[in-house]
């Protein structure tokens, strides 16, 4: 990935130098996947496939050689799941590179070519924004990951209360409310992402602001707002790709048990797996996807609120 953004970045300079644009990096980003578009679709869609194919088999009570063989192809729809993802952190980090180009840019426009200058870590704004921005990362993701773990337990109870109202589900004489479930999981999805999304917004707003105010020069806003977007798309994409390979990995691990593998069904380490993997599923799911939007999330509001973060030459400090 590091090495395609230099290729690309040098690639699109040289064939948009005529058009004196900063949107060298942005050309390659959109053509390069182009040239494979077949495969980069194919990969996410073979995954819920594979998984809702063993849903039906187990549902239909089909035999245990068949639910074997829909087993092994979600393993491996999780690793191409977790391929594909790849590229759109790929994406992601490409595309945060360029608005943090254009927010550069922006801010000079702004001030009359005042550039924005070295972001430096030994300035006190530079090194809390950085900071901040690391800790805005790991906060988003807790915030993602708590919801599934809500969201799932109000599922649990509806599923108990519908056994315990009507007994005749489990023997088959009547069918779930499966409606009321769906209903409760779209809710609460929406209900859920408030504060996540919410966070992208407000964070680099806020430091953008308290740094244009409280900063030591006019230029105070704009640098603490490159540094919250340099380490918040760089923790943003390292903490994505982990989240993305190790819940695929939980996910294939028990898997791997259910085969037979490590003592196999009803084992002790078959219970740890089904942990791993209710832990795996809202960080490849959830909480890693989700990492792709807010980096970008995050330099696109900084672009666009780039004027109420620099500071006018003759504005005093309060």
């Amino acid at each position: 990935m590091l090495v395609n953004v230099v290729k690309k970045h040098h690639f699109g300079h040289n064939i948009c130098y005529c058009f004196d644009r900063p949107f060298d990096t942005s050309f390659c980003c959109f053509v390069g996947p182009c040239f494979d578009p077949v495969s980069t679709l194919f990969r996410p869609l073979f995954s819920p496939i594979s998984d809702n194919a063993g849903g039906i088999v187990e549902m239909s009570d089909e035999p245990q050689r068949v639910r074997d063989i829909t087993d092994e192809l979600d393993a491996v729809g999780n690793t191409t799941k977790a391929a594909t993802k790849g590229y759109a952190v790929g994406s992601a980090s490409l595309a945060c590179f360029l608005l943090y180009s254009a927010f550069r840019d922006e801010v000079v426009s702004l001030t009359g070519g005042q550039p924005v200058g070295p972001v430096d870590l030994s300035r006190p704004e530079v090194f809390v924004s950085g900071l901040m921005a690391g800790m805005t990362v790991f906060l988003f993701c807790s915030l993602t990951i708590r919801a599934v773990g809500d969201v799932a337990i109000t599922v649990v109870e509806e599923v108990r209360h519908q056994f315990a109202s009507n007994p005749g589900i489990m023997t088959g004489e009547s069918p779930p409310n499966y409606e009321r479930c769906v209903a409760i999981v779209a809710k609460a999805s929406l209900r859920k992402m408030i504060k996540p999304g919410l966070l992208a917004i407000l964070s680099p707003t806020f430091v953008g602001l308290f740094f244009r105010y409280f900063g030591e020069d006019p230029m105070s806003g704009p640098r603490a707002v490159c540094s919250f977007l340099m380490f918040g798309t760089v923790t943003g994409v390292l903490m994505g790709l982990f989240l993305n390979n190790s819940g695929g990995a939980w996910d294939n691990a028990k898997k791997l048990v259910e085969t037979g593998f490590g003592g196999g069904k009803g084992s002790a380490t078959h219970a740890a797996s089904v942990t791993g993997d209710t832990i795996g599923d809202p960080f490849k799911d959830a909480a890693g996807p989700s990492l792709h939007v807010f980096i970008k999330l995050i330099a696109t509001v900084t672009l666009v609120l780039a004027p109420i973060f620099v500071r006018s030459p003759g504005q005093q400090q309060p």
